[in-house]
């Protein structure tokens, strides 16, 4: 028999992807049955998701049941799953950082400081509530970073955690593109998130490079000259993802020439002008002063009409919705451990030697299968060499500084981050922006984190012999 489940979303408040979980659970026979506890600090949010939902399952003629609190602890209460999805870290904060460092001579944030302490607290205060109120529930992390936060999660806490991302969805925007039938497509893309490559691309069990070769050769420079862009990530059939191509002889997948780790890919990145020549027109991709603005918007136009939508009982929720899955892997993942129906997901999981060349400990990205006795890695086809030295082991590393920057709140560690940068002309400039972003109001958290050994204090001392014990033990 199908079993029902209790599940805790945390960052419900993110409506879009609240309601889009609603409907994959109701649109689930084996979970149509199911408890949903909504937690936000955003009160107004959360009472728009949850008059939604509660109505969304309705018209569907669900017995699905909702719970909304500002509680964390209460919903996590006999939860069999934790879904977390919040971010500490506004849009406006990033903004605030963005023009701090601009005012330093820095194009886009620049400066590199890696310092998400905010979202790693957040993170760990959600797993390690996870280890005290439901020690069996799984926890499905969604919010960035996912890659650091997971590897975070995976060393510190016992919780059992799934990291999931959405730039695996590449490949279908290269089937869109290259006019494939995603059904008849075979592939794997393993690395780390957001520096995945497609290890496999297969055709009706054919190699469907060559398909994407000719299309390079006969239509790229067409596309690339009169493809005007409509949202701020399509970027996987842009000319800076066929040069990656070109660079490494394996396709990128989503965001993996996004990623700017502190020697990959920078070149892509120094102005808007470079930009648009690498990602295309009207954005240049996400991350540009004219990108962010319309991305940002765009969620704040669909709060205002979820909002809308929650205050006018006469409209009908799944016809505002729709009555069609989702592509997210959250419900089906849920299904497979709960209820044995096996799937192959893309997952971030603990290596432990299914990507060659990474450490057990670090949490990689790659296909597993999942059913009710849990996750299975699905071994990839090896990497390059070359894409483990120039890309894959380069963002590990630069990752492995953050998390040893946000352990030991080593100051000079930011330092070292800037430094680091293709944009920093010298060390006193790197000072002087450190300076800047440590000293504004808004970063009192960041300087107060951040203000351990800065290169003049004592000296580093060996861990004592329990911490070190407990490093040798990790896998």
């Amino acid at each position: 028999m199908p079993k029902s489940v209790r599940i805790g979303v945390i960052g419900a408040g993110s409506g879009v992807f609240s309601l889009g979980l609603v409907k994959d659970l109701c649109l689930t026979d084996n979970l149509r049955d199911s408890e949903v506890s909504f937690m936000d600090v955003n009160l107004e949010r959360l009472e728009i998701v949850h008059k939604l939902a509660v109505r969304y399952a309705d018209e569907l003629g669900t017995s699905m049941r909702f719970e909304k609190t500002l509680d964390r602890a209460a919903a996590l209460r006999d939860v069999d799953f934790v879904i977390n999805t919040a971010s500490a870290v506004s849009h406006h904060a990033q903004r605030r950082e963005r023009d701090v460092t601009a005012e330093h001579g820095y194009y886009y944030g620049g400066a590199n400081l890696h310092a998400g302490f905010q979202n790693f607290d957040l993170m760990l205060s959600v797993a390690r509530d996870v280890e005290r109120i439901c020690p069996h529930a799984w926890l499905i992390q969604s919010g960035n970073p996912v890659f650091d936060g997971c590897t975070l999660l995976h060393r510190e806490t016992g919780a059992k955690v799934i990291g999931l991302c959405h730039g695996y969805y590449g490949y279908l925007d290269m089937c869109s593109v290259l006019d494939l039938d995603p059904a008849r497509v075979t592939w794997e893309a393993p690395g780390l998130n957001h520096c995945i490559w497609l290890t496999q691309f297969l055709y009706d069990g054919r190699d469907a490079y060559p398909i994407l070769e000719e299309w390079i050769e006969t239509r790229g420079e067409e596309y690339w000259r009169t493809h005007i862009a409509d949202r701020t990530h399509d970027k996987q059939m842009s000319r800076g993802a066929i040069h990656q191509y070109k660079l490494y002889g394996l396709m990128p997948i989503g965001d993996t020439p996004r990623t700017q780790a502190t020697t990959c890919n920078w070149w892509y990145h120094t102005d808007l002008a470079t930009k648009k020549r690498w990602f295309g027109e009207p954005f240049g991709g996400p991350d540009t002063e004219i990108a962010r603005p319309f991305y940002v918007a765009n969620l704040e136009k669909r709060l205002q009409q979820m909002g809308e939508a929650a205050s006018d009982p006469t409209k009908r929720v799944t016809d505002i919705f729709g009555v069609a899955r989702t592509r997210e892997q959250h419900v089906p993942i849920i299904d497979a451990l709960v209820n044995n129906v096996e799937g192959r997901f893309q997952v971030n999981w603990p290596n432990r030697g299914v990507i060659d060349g990474l450490p057990g400990d670090v949490v990689a990205e790659f296909r597993a299968a999942i059913d009710a006795a849990g996750v299975h890695p699905i071994k990839p086809t090896p990497l390059p060499r070359k894409i483990m030295l120039e890309q894959v082991l380069p963002f590990w590393l630069d990752v492995e500084r953050t998390l040893e920057a946000y352990s030991s709140g080593d100051r000079s560690m930011l330092l070292w981050n800037v430094l680091q940068s293709h944009q920093t002309q010298s060390y006193e400039q790197a000072v002087e922006v450190l300076q800047a972003l440590l000293g504004d109001p808004e970063h009192a958290e960041l300087a107060a984190r951040y203000c351990g050994f800065d290169g003049t204090g004592e000296r580093w001392k060996a861990p004592s012999s329990f911490q070190a014990e407990a490093r040798a033990s990790r896998p």
